[in-house]
């Protein structure tokens, strides 16, 4: 498992808070799928998938299993004090040392947050739907630490020289905010978006200003992230969160 790369968040986090996000680098799934595919839900080989969450869990030393879910770009935040598994649900919070936390992602922004007291965590799974229906705003709510007691890390995600959309998703962005226009940036009939600034204008509209992270493109670097965009049929990263119970 030595061949594992992990990006870990550059935060002042607590030290009992531990955080990460995957690459596709260090599993047995093959294919477009080669070769950390840590989801279920794409057309891997089962057992494989199975493989790859095993040997991530014993490369990271995870207290507990991952409350992984079953993600449908909405808002819904669950907390993994339950069986979560096949839930609904695009994020979850912990409040107690060893659950696990753990969003999925292939070109979407994964956004992990914690307190500054290393009370409580969080893993968010952010594509532009749940971006402009609130699903940061969701996890935010639900969190017993005021929005200013908070620290942000956002993963890798598709970049701004990649995410060409149509006007009609700039609009639903403007109609909530009209300063994310400047996340935007004209290509033709379409337009640019950048999802990092998106996520950071939601954060400071609701009083969280320390936001680190924020730009490694999963479209671009092809040797090192899935990118749903680029590929069509690919494999997912996961980006986790936990307090460690020690």
């Amino acid at each position: 498992m030595s061949d594992m790369q992990i990006l870990t968040p550059d935060w002042p986090a607590p030290a009992r808070v531990r955080a990460c996000s995957t690459t596709r680098v260090g599993g047995v799934s093959a294919g477009p799928y080669a070769s950390l595919n840590l989801g279920d839900h794409v057309g891997d080989d089962p057992a494989r998938v199975a493989r790859n969450r095993e040997r991530l869990a014993a490369y990271l030393d995870l207290p507990g299993r991952p409350a992984w879910l079953r993600q449908v770009h909405g808002c819904d935040i669950l907390r993994p004090g339950v069986e979560v598994s096949d839930k609904a649900a695009d994020g979850s919070i912990a409040a107690t040392p060893g659950e696990v936390c753990v969003v999925m992602t292939a070109d979407c922004l994964p956004v992990l947050l914690c307190d500054e007291r290393g009370t409580e965590v969080a893993a968010v799974h952010a594509g532009w739907r749940g971006l402009v229906n609130g699903v940061i705003e969701s996890a935010v709510a639900a969190m017993a630490a005021e929005p200013e007691q908070l620290l942000v890390w956002l993963g890798p995600a598709i970049g701004p020289d990649a995410f060409e959309v149509g006007a009609e998703v700039r609009d639903q962005f403007l109609a909530a905010d009209p300063t994310a226009a400047a996340a935007f940036r004209s290509s033709g009939t379409r337009w640019l978006a950048d999802i990092f600034e998106l996520a950071r204008l939601r954060l400071k509209r609701l009083g969280i200003g320390r936001v680190y992270g924020g730009g490694d493109c999963t479209y671009a670097q092809s040797e090192r992230f899935f990118s749903y965009r680029r590929e069509g049929v690919t494999g997912r990263m996961a980006s986790l969160i936990w307090i460690s119970p020690q």
